[in-house]
C-alpha cells in the first residue's frame, strides 16, 4: 500500500496525529516555540471560517424537500437530556470532591451538542446529508434549555442564566449552520454550475475538516500536557469518554435504526462539539475535568476513522 493512499484511508487518525506531533514540536523545541506562539493562535482563529466553508461545500448537496425533522431526532434529544439528568443525580448524591469532578467530566462529555463536521462525516459513511444538518438545528434548540438548567446543579457558583445560553447557541446556530445553509439553498438556485463542481470534488469538506482536526488536536494535547492530574483520576478522565463515546455512538445507531438512519443517529448521539466542552468546562464547571471532553476529542475520531475505514473496504457499515 503506498504512503499517499493509506493517508487518504486513515485521514483523520493521520490528522489527529499530526496535530499531536506539530503542537509538541513547536511548544518543546525552544527555537520553534516563539513561531508556535504566533502561528498557533492565527491557526486556532481560522476554525470558524474552516467550518463554515466545509459546512457550505457540505450543504450544497441538501435538496430542500428532504429537509425536515424526524422522529427519531426527538427520541435522541430526550435520550440526552435523560442521561445528561442521570449524571447530574449522581453528582448531587457524591461526597467526594474528587468523584465529583470525575462525574463532571462524564457530564459533559454526554451534555454536548453535536460537532458541526458530523455531516460530513455522515456523508463519508452514507448516510442523510439534510437529516443531520435538522437534527443538529434542534440539538441546539434543546442544549439552550438544558445547559441553563442543569449547569447550577452541578456546579452551584455556575453563572449562566437562560438567557445567556440561548444567546450563545443562537450565536452559533446562524454563523456555524444558518448562514452557510442559506448561502448553499442560494447556490443550487441561482449558480448551478458551481453545484456541478462542487460535487465533482467530493473529498473538499472531508479535507477541511481533517485540517481542523488537527487545530483541535494541537488544543487537546496543550490541556493535557499541562494538566497536573496524575494516577487514576486521569486514567479515569481519558478512559470514561472512550466507554461513553461507544455507548452514545451505540444508542445513536440503535434508535436511528428504527427509522432506517442508523449513521446519522449514531453520528448525532455520538459525535460531540467538543470544542464548546472545553469552552463550557472551564467557564462554568470544574476545570481540572476538562481532561474528559479532550479525551472525547480522540475517541470520537479514532471511531470514526475505523467506520470510514471499514466503510472504504466493505463499502457498508455493518454496525
Amino acid at each position: 500500500m503506498s504512503i499517499i493512499k493509506f493517508i487518504k484511508q486513515w485521514t483523520l487518525l493521520f490528522a489527529i496525529c499530526a496535530g499531536t506531533i506539530i503542537y509538541l514540536l513547536f511548544s518543546r523545541i525552544s527555537f520553534l516555540v516563539p513561531i508556535g506562539d504566533v502561528v498557533g493562535p492565527r491557526l486556532v482563529s481560522l476554525m470558524p471560517f474552516v467550518i463554515f466553508t466545509m459546512l457550505y461545500v457540505t450543504f450544497c448537496k441538501i435538496k430542500l424537500d428532504e429537509f425536515r425533522p424526524r422522529t427519531w431526532h426527538f427520541c435522541l434529544q430526550g435520550i440526552r437530556t435523560l442521561l445528561s439528568a442521570s449524571v447530574v443525580l449522581l453528582i448531587s448524591w457524591t461526597t467526594s470532591p474528587e468523584t465529583k469532578m470525575i462525574l463532571e467530566g462524564v457530564f459533559i462529555c454526554v451534555i454536548c451538542p453535536t460537532a458541526a463536521a458530523a455531516p460530513v462525516i455522515t456523508e463519508k459513511l452514507g448516510g442523510s446529508i439534510a437529516s443531520m444538518t435538522v437534527y443538529m438545528i434542534i440539538a441546539n434548540c434543546f442544549t439552550s434549555i438544558i445547559i441553563p438548567l442543569f449547569f447550577p446543579m452541578v456546579e452551584k457558583s455556575a453563572d449562566i442564566t437562560f438567557l445567556f445560553a440561548f444567546l450563545m447557541v443562537l450565536k452559533r446556530v446562524l454563523l456555524v449552520l444558518v448562514l452557510p445553509l442559506l448561502l448553499a439553498l442560494f447556490t443550487r438556485r441561482f449558480l448551478p454550475k458551481i453545484i456541478t463542481w462542487l460535487k465533482s470534488k467530493s473529498n473538499i469538506a472531508f479535507y477541511l475538516w481533517s485540517f481542523n482536526l488537527s487545530i483541535v488536536m494541537g488544543l487537546t494535547v496543550r490541556m493535557i500536557t499541562r494538566s497536573q492530574l496524575m494516577g487514576t483520576t486521569m486514567a479515569l478522565l481519558i478512559i470514561l469518554p472512550l466507554i461513553i463515546s461507544l455507548l452514545l455512538f451505540g444508542i445513536g445507531k440503535l434508535v436511528g435504526g428504527f427509522w432506517g438512519e442508523s449513521i446519522a443517529g449514531g453520528q448525532a448521539l455520538g459525535q460531540k462539539n467538543t470544542v464548546i466542552g472545553i469552552w463550557l468546562m472551564l467557564s462554568f464547571l470544574n476545570p481540572t475535568a476538562v481532561i474528559a471532553p479532550c479525551a472525547y476529542v480522540i475517541w470520537q475520531n479514532l471511531i470514526n476513522s475505523v467506520q470510514l475505514w471499514y466503510k472504504g473496504k466493505y463499502g457498508y457499515l455493518k454496525w
